[in-house]
């Protein structure tokens, strides 16, 4: 057998001989001798590692089995985030999912700076002082992706309101030796995936090669990419292992814009027609993740894991109108971080303890700036200029630093008590530097994060937990200069009324009270977990004018809810199959506390009721078919709750083969079997006066995709 990673042999001994003899007065100076103590390590998956690690946690995660998702289509990044409880996962059509965790982002669309939940590769930070960029999300590189809600990401450094999610790469113990895959379908869509992966000796590798295109669901949403993944581990003892990382990704695709509710019931398939006229589009020319991370596992009880990831991401956007033309943004991020996490199994006070202390840091590199020029002629009061003027250059820059130290002690048998402190610096720096401007925003702040919670495992099905923390999450840099009234004097230059200089934004904060519980008993597996949130200086975002968004502090609002999930095997026919159903329920409430302006009002972006299921029917051949569902309740368009979404629900089918040999699939999906036409995601305004805004990107359609998938394992 194949040596597993450090990380997945859990120090885990079985006795297997351990004589005592009773002494007898005629034999009791005579020498015992015992039979040979034999000692045995239990080597497990890194899967199932995983999982018995998430299930230390005092509060609510998911574990993503990517061998499941891949059994259909998989586009990005809402599959794999498909049926899990507390997790919202839409994809208006391209890339640009948007994701929320317990009201995360609620109000962001989907782009290129998703916020409010800490996103990993491989245990080492994307997420950066902009947001998360999601081009190097691409699915079929990862063997699994965690989900650690809210607060209870601490341990991965995450502080966000929303949590954590790690994408776990496949390495050369995951993969096989060689992976052909190639998805089709509707709407021009096709995925081409080539992998391999070995074990060789102390060596193991892992590289990829996928691209894709699709013509959209919308007009005027082609988009297409192409990427390589790679990374290399190396056993220097049974001690000290390293691996190093590689992502390099290109993407583009055209933006088709929201549609008005009529819009979208009349014909979801159409354009707006802004868009259209400035060829609106969004293309990442090429963004590279370099990354190493090293484990070292000093004794039997001590493990210490350093990682530091270079991160380079531009962007190239045109989507906005202006005075009869169009601009375009040309952004170039740079980024470095690193990570230094020691881990002690210990006693404190004559009781098992487990203590860790964590460093994370993220900096923005000096070369990190931005370009606005006329992407078409603009008019600026009476005077033209033409495509290429430079019309405002700037820089926003910051870092996020956290030390976190969290310690984990039986209390007494099955009763832990988990205790947590992070300690939080940020630091800002934004300028607008063309036109010359000395208006500088350079601040720093501290902050902190508690955290305390019980787990007991009330017998070996069951698990019960409860938390109480508390959240921090910065501004972005960039919104401190999009959201600000300080302007320039309007005139006949190019740069007439636009933003001059940043403001100031609070950090978010959050106190949050947690409980719930997990286990595996006669209705199946299931988990439950209620969540009630009180939340400070809340950052959210408006549409101020179309795709020009503004990001302020909000007065006192709540975030509570009910994430569910349920697995139930209804059937188990032996030779002839079995039946099962899969579901997944997220009741969220989000709303202002006594805002001045509107009330209790419920925050925009999305449903307060979200349910996922899917009914199955596997055949021990390998054969398998299922229905599934989603539903989700109408959605408030503006801070006013003065017009809303509709609620909808579409069907799908499912219908494949899976050689149990694992060597070979081939599987057909279909979706929205109903070609119902509803709004995937929206982008809240202010307060719409009732009025039906374009404020809805439409859900794709019905469409037909199928797949095959061959492995030399």
């Amino acid at each position: 057998m194949l040596p597993l990673p450090l990380y997945c042999q859990p120090a885990r001994l079985t006795l297997l001989a351990l004589a005592c003899l009773s002494a007898h007065s005629a034999i009791a100076d005579e020498p015992v001798q015992l039979d040979p103590l034999q000692v045995r390590g239990v080597q497990i998956s890194e899967e199932d590692a995983a999982r018995e690690a998430l299930e230390q946690v005092p509060g609510a995660t998911n574990l993503v089995d990517m061998g499941k998702v891949e059994q259909g289509r998989v586009a990005g990044v809402a599959d794999v985030l498909a049926y899990q409880p507390g997790v919202y996962a839409q994809s208006p059509g391209n890339e640009g999912v948007k994701i929320s965790v317990r009201g995360s982002g609620i109000n962001r669309g989907p782009g290129s700076h998703a916020s409010g939940t800490h996103i990993l590769l491989d245990g080492l930070p994307l997420t950066g002082s902009g947001g998360t960029p999601y081009e190097l999300l691409e699915p079929l590189w990862i063997s699994r992706a965690e989900v650690l809600r809210g607060a209870n990401g601490f341990d991965r450094g995450s502080l966000a309101l929303g949590g954590a999610i790690d994408y776990i790469s496949h390495t050369g113990y995951t993969a096989p030796k060689l992976q052909l895959r190639y998805e089709t379908g509707s709407h021009g869509y096709q995925k081409r995936n080539i992998a391999s992966g070995q074990v060789l000796g102390d060596f193991d590798y892992y590289l990829a090669l996928t691209d894709s295109e699709t013509d959209g669901y919308q007009d005027h949403a082609s988009g297409k990419g192409k990427g390589v993944a790679a990374n290399f581990g190396y056993r220097l003892n049974e001690n000290l292992e390293t691996r190093f990382y590689l992502r390099y990704r290109e993407t583009e695709h055209e933006t088709p814009g929201r549609l008005t509710k009529a819009q979208l019931k009349d014909d979801p398939r159409q354009a707006a027609a802004a868009n259209r006229s400035i060829n609106a589009h969004r293309d990442q020319p090429g963004s590279t993740w370099l990354a190493n991370k090293t484990t070292w596992r000093i004794d039997d009880d001590s493990t210490l894991v350093a990682g530091l990831a270079y991160h380079h991401y531009p962007m190239d956007i045109t989507e906005t109108a202006y005075r009869g033309g169009a601009y375009r943004i040309r952004v170039d991020y740079s980024d470095i971080s690193g990570t230094l996490n020691y881990t002690r199994r210990h006693t404190l006070f004559g009781l098992n303890s487990s203590t860790t202390i964590g460093w994370r840091s993220t900096t923005n590199l000096p070369s990190s700036k931005a370009k606005e020029t006329a992407a078409l002629p603009i008019d600026v009061n009476g005077t033209p200029y033409p495509a290429g003027t430079l019309m405002r250059a700037y820089e926003h820059l910051g870092s996020d630093n956290v030390l976190h130290f969290s310690n984990d002690t039986e209390l007494m048998p099955d009763l832990w008590l988990t205790s947590g402190l992070a300690l939080i610096h940020t630091r800002r720096e934004v300028q607008v530097t063309w036109p010359a401007n000395d208006d500088k925003l350079d601040e720093s702040t501290w902050d902190y994060a508690p955290r305390i919670g019980l787990r007991y495992q009330l017998n070996p099905e069951v698990q019960l937990f409860g938390n109480l923390s508390r959240s921090v999450e910065p501004p972005h840099a960039w919104s401190m200069l999009w959201g600000s009234p300080l302007r320039f004097p309007t005139s006949n230059q190019p740069w007439s009324n636009r933003q001059r200089a940043a403001i100031s934004l609070e950090n978010q904060t959050a106190t949050t009270f947690e409980i719930g519980g997990r286990g595996d008993y006669a209705l199946g597996q299931w988990e439950l977990t209620y969540y009630y949130s009180q939340v400070r200086h809340e950052l959210l975002t408006v549409e101020i004018e179309p795709n020009v968004f503004a990001e302020s502090n909000a007065s006192p609002t709540v975030h509570q809810g009910i994430e569910a999930g349920l697995t139930s095997p209804l059937w188990q026919g032996g030779a002839a199959g079995a039946l099962s159903l899969r579901q997944a329920y997220t009741f969220s409430d989000f709303h202002y506390r006594d805002d001045n302006a509107f009330g209790d009002n419920r925050l925009p972006g999305l449903p307060r009721h979200y349910y996922q299921a899917e009914l199955r029917y596997d055949h021990p051949s390998g054969f398998y078919a299922g229905v599934n569902t989603q539903y989700a309740s109408k959605v408030a368009v503006d801070y006013a709750n003065s017009y809303y979404a509709d609620a909808y629900a579409t069907f799908g089918a499912t219908l494949g083969y899976a050689s149990p040999k694992d060597d070979w699939q081939a599987w057909l999906d279909l979706r929205n079997l109903t070609d119902k036409r509803y709004a995937a995601t929206v982008t809240p305004g202010y307060d719409d006066n009732g009025a039906d805004a374009a404020r809805s990107t439409p859900g794709e359609g019905f469409g037909v995709y199928t797949g095959l998938s061959w492995s030399w394992l």
